[in-house]
């Protein structure tokens, strides 16, 4: 008896449940684009090496074209389409919108999903192959242009908007910081 190549699976998108039969060998940029018509994620290389498709999975960066959609069932997604808070802009949109951190506009999804995650990351203290000190006694590494390209570099953009996409980044670092030191500090403790 043949095992069967397909499955219905439940994927959690941007707050939402959408159940679906897939092939197994459907990839996630694949069904998040031509099944569920979210078509903010886009296909560049299909091969993993660009990152126009990066999407968030459980808040860390995907590649969408190789995560398989089987293989993010029962996960969080978020695509670029699930970034803003209604018709509040998530920092990094709004610093990408203000400092022109896009010129065609294809791999800016990507991007900021992209700097979403690596913004994390770097708040979380994971150093970077630019970081001097990866020791984890050194703590969190500075957020320098060197430090932001090294940590974006998977992401490639073809009209080659690099300066902008760095200040983008540098503006919404600054930005998130801002509002993590405007919390009251009963609200940290909550949190903590």
């Amino acid at each position: 008896m043949a095992l069967s190549t397909s499955s219905v699976i439940t994927l959690h998108i941007n707050g939402e449940k959408h159940t679906l039969p897939v092939d197994h060998r459907t990839t996630l940029l694949d069904a998040l684009r031509e099944r569920l018509d979210l078509t903010g994620t886009k296909k560049g290389c299909d091969q993993g090496q660009c990152g126009a498709c990066t999407v968030l999975v459980d808040g860390r960066r995907t590649v969408a074209c190789l995560q398989l959609a089987v293989a993010a069932e029962g996960r969080e997604i978020t695509t670029i389409e699930g970034v803003a808070d209604g018709d509040h802009l998530h920092p990094v949109q709004q610093a990408f919108l203000e400092l022109d951190g896009y010129q065609c506009g294809y791999c800016t999804p990507g991007q900021i999903c992209s700097a979403i995650g690596m913004l994390a990351e770097h708040a979380a203290g994971w150093p970077s192959a630019a970081s001097d000190d990866v020791r984890p006694a050194a703590g969190q590494p500075p957020l320098t242009p060197d430090e932001i390209r090294e940590r974006m570099s998977g992401n490639l953009c073809r009209c080659s908007a690099y300066t902008s996409i760095v200040e983008a980044v540098a503006r919404a670092a600054e930005a998130d910081a801002s509002s993590a030191a405007d919390v009251p500090a009963q609200s940290k403790e909550a949190a903590a």
